[in-house]
């Protein structure tokens, strides 16, 4: 039945572009989103610009609960995930306020849809001059700190044909919750640079054994790469990054939400470091 609402919500739209769903439809996602219910897909594929548009208006809706924008997230950062989800790009989304929690924080099992844990990483914006970067290294002056994070985004949609990279973008490419932990200063010289993509990313449970690991080039080859690239996605929109936005830059290694108490991520290999987070879930 809501798929069939969906498909009449989209005939009423005039017009030769008719994908872009009216903001019933889009109320109607906020209230999945919040009810933690699986959302239709979309009828008809969206391009990119118009499952932005969607992304921002239904943003706008969670923004009421969920807090003032802190950042984005860079989602499909591997060749693979791109090639699953029909598209040659990553894709980019809107961290609030309320979706970030702190070190150690507990989640519930069933925080979302279908929950999904991922090592992940925050970079911090130092200054607007990294909105001019075009090298990693200069991205890196800009930057004042990494941070260890734990991304538990949800997978809200179900799929057939219409679900793609512009359907993910549309439903802000899952963002649902995030766990920050420690983190390290920044140092703008090769060594910090080179450590990023080398630095060894483990994961445990809470009796130390370990889950999965990865490295920080499984991010475009180099995380830093993640915000080169959404410098140049906001610039096509007419945005920069600001002062303070926190830049959550790809999963590193991502599972299923495991049935474990707690899973801790440690980033093993940066000048300062091992910067470690936790999150507990609970039973």
């Amino acid at each position: 039945m809501r798929l069939l609402q969906w498909i009449a919500a989209f005939l009423v739209v005039s017009g030769a572009s008719a994908a872009l769903p009216p903001l019933g439809a889009v109320d109607q996602l906020a209230e999945d989103y919040f009810a933690r219910r699986l959302m239709p897909p979309f009828p008809q594929r969206l391009t990119m610009e118009e499952g932005l548009q969607v992304q921002r208006d239904f943003v706008k809706l969670l923004q009421p609960r969920l807090g003032r924008p802190v950042g984005y997230k860079v989602g499909l950062v591997t060749r693979e995930m791109q090639k699953r989800w029909a598209i040659d790009q990553p894709v980019r989304g809107v961290l609030l306020e309320k979706m970030i929690l702190p070190n150690k924080a507990s989640v519930r099992p069933d925080f979302g849809v279908n929950p999904l844990l991922e090592a992940d990483l925050i970079v911090t914006v130092k200054d607007k001059g990294i909105n001019k970067a075009g090298t990693p290294i200069e991205v890196l002056r800009h930057l004042k700190d990494v941070v260890a994070f734990i991304e538990l985004p949800d997978v809200l949609m179900g799929t057939n044909a219409a679900t793609d990279g512009a359907a993910l973008a549309a439903v802000n490419v899952g963002a649902r919750l995030g766990v920050v932990g420690s983190r390290v200063p920044v140092r703008a010289n090769a060594k910090f640079l080179d450590a990023l993509a080398s630095m060894t990313v483990v994961l445990t449970d809470e009796a130390g054994l370990e889950m999965g690991r990865g490295q920080g080039r499984a991010i475009l080859d180099h995380p830093l790469n993640a915000v080169l690239w959404l410098i140049e996605d906001l610039n096509l929109a007419g945005e920069t990054l600001e002062p303070g936005d926190m830049l959550s830059l790809g999963s590193i290694r991502m599972m299923p939400l495991p049935p474990a108490k707690s899973v801790t991520v440690t980033y093993d290999g940066l000048p300062g470091g091992p910067i470690k987070v936790t999150v507990n879930i609970k039973s």
